[in-house]
């Protein structure tokens, strides 16, 4: 597990992990932390610790795509039981909170810093670059942060509904409070647009946000915002950058038995994978949910792709992090295209719609058979065709909570409930337990509000 700090201590401890590679080539000891443009470039570039296993694990664990048979929740640690249960102990570091906050605290430090850089002809690009990284880093993990500790977004109460900690600079000696939940959505939206201002159409690497994953990241927010106007204008411009679909038919199913997608695979825009802090939802204990895998179509190949044989049932095997054990959680093409169907369909665009979705299906249909393009002849037959597939495409990347989320807030009342030892556990829609428990050590540090359960 990667060694961590409390985001509050001190700035030259702070950076001391992040910054080692750039510190190691410095001779003059009195210079500690990173100045140059190169140096916050690099800081950002650390994908250790800007990307890799950084996105929250407690919403996938708590999400309904899987379940664990009696011999897996046994040997499961005590405290993982509680979260399966819906019913946390109080958590401490490391945590989800913690591990989100560290890119936001990097990303305002290069702010910080970056401000005192003039900007030239000879330095524009990269001063760009680095200033618009460090906004998309921002919104990136705090909407990830908000889709874990804040209740769904609701106009009618996002204006008094606790949010989020939003940092405006990395001094910890600045008190942390909680902002509103519509403070903090404003707040990703203001820095998402930031950096589509700044950043490049595509980045050199998947590593690195570009203009089409801040669109994509727009999309996404007001997804969760239930704006659909937005989401579509946004998951548009990302598409308009790319629109770049694998055809499953080339992915090699008997020679990937487990690993079935290439690192950094076309589709991917911006790269991230969840951390592994809470693992319920590991793929060598969590089996699959028995109806959500039967949705599948026989000439549908992500039935074969995304799963495998385990104890009796299938597990996932689908991640686009080309690992066994790591869930990606970045932005994607795929879901770039979803984004566009839910979004036509809602506002009553059907065949425009359907037309989306089945552009996403061929690529994921056996060319052995015949593709039969889905169609619908109500919005609501429609958005009920693209949530089903969203679902079947997008499991296990950090999505489906926050979709259950928002879609209660539009009185979808999709009540969860597990069964273990004989006994049944709900969590009902729209329940307080919705807005997972802040860590114990962030509110015995700073006082701010606990979310009631």
């Amino acid at each position: 597990m990667k060694a961590f700090f409390i985001y509050t201590i001190v700035v030259t401890i702070v950076l001391l992990p992040s910054c080692k590679k750039f510190l190691d080539k410095k001779n003059d000891s009195s210079v500690l932390v990173p100045s140059s443009l190169d140096d916050l470039q690099g800081l950002l570039d650390d994908a250790d610790y800007m990307n890799l296993e950084q996105t929250p694990s407690y919403g996938e664990s708590y999400a309904t795509d899987y379940f664990l048979l009696p011999k897996s929740y046994d040997g499961l640690r005590t405290d993982w039981k509680k979260v399966y249960q819906w019913n946390p102990d109080d958590s401490y570091a490391p945590d989800d909170w913690q591990y989100a906050y560290f890119p936001i605290y990097n990303a305002n430090y290069c702010l910080d810093e970056i401000g005192k850089i003039s900007v030239s002809e000879a330095n524009k690009m990269a001063w760009n670059n680095v200033y618009g990284s460090a906004y998309f880093f921002k919104a990136y993990y705090y909407l990830n942060l908000l889709w874990i500790y804040a209740k769904g977004y609701d106009k009618n109460q996002s204006g008094t509904d606790p949010g989020i900690v939003l940092r405006a600079s990395s001094d910890f000696n600045v008190r942390s409070v909680r902002s509103t939940v519509e403070e903090c959505y404003q707040k990703v939206i203001n820095d998402a647009m930031k950096a589509a201002a700044f950043l490049p159409d595509r980045a050199i690497h998947p590593y690195r946000p570009s203009k089409c994953a801040a669109y994509g990241l727009l999309a996404r927010t007001y997804l969760s915002m239930n704006m659909y106007d937005s989401v579509l204008k946004y998951s548009d411009l990302a598409l308009s950058i790319t629109d770049t679909l694998v055809d499953y038919n080339s992915v090699d199913v008997k020679a990937a038995s487990s690993v079935p997608f290439k690192p950094f695979n076309p589709e991917i825009v911006f790269f991230t994978t969840m951390n592994i802090l809470i693992r319920c939802h590991a793929t060598n204990i969590a089996s699959i949910d028995t109806v959500l895998y039967s949705s599948y179509s026989e000439n549908d190949l992500r039935k074969t792709i995304f799963f495998k044989a385990s104890q009796g049932y299938r597990a996932y095997k689908g991640s686009y992090a080309a690992s066994p054990s790591l869930f990606f959680t970045g932005i994607a093409t795929d879901e770039l295209v979803l984004m566009k169907a839910e979004s036509l369909a809602r506002l009553g665009k059907i065949n425009e719609s359907m037309e989306a979705l089945n552009g996403l299906l061929v690529s994921r249909w056996n060319k052995t058979s015949v593709f039969i393009p889905l169609s619908a002849s109500a919005s609501d037959e429609a958005l009920t065709i693209i949530l089903a597939e969203r679902r079947k495409e997008l499991l296990m990347r950090g999505l489906r909570w926050p979709d259950i989320k928002r879609l209660n807030t539009l009185h979808a009342n999709t009540t969860l409930k597990r069964i273990i030892s004989g006994t049944e556990h709900d969590l009902p829609a729209n329940d307080n337990r919705m807005a997972i428990p802040l860590p114990k050590d962030i509110i015995d540090q700073t006082g701010v509000p606990q979310n009631p359960q």
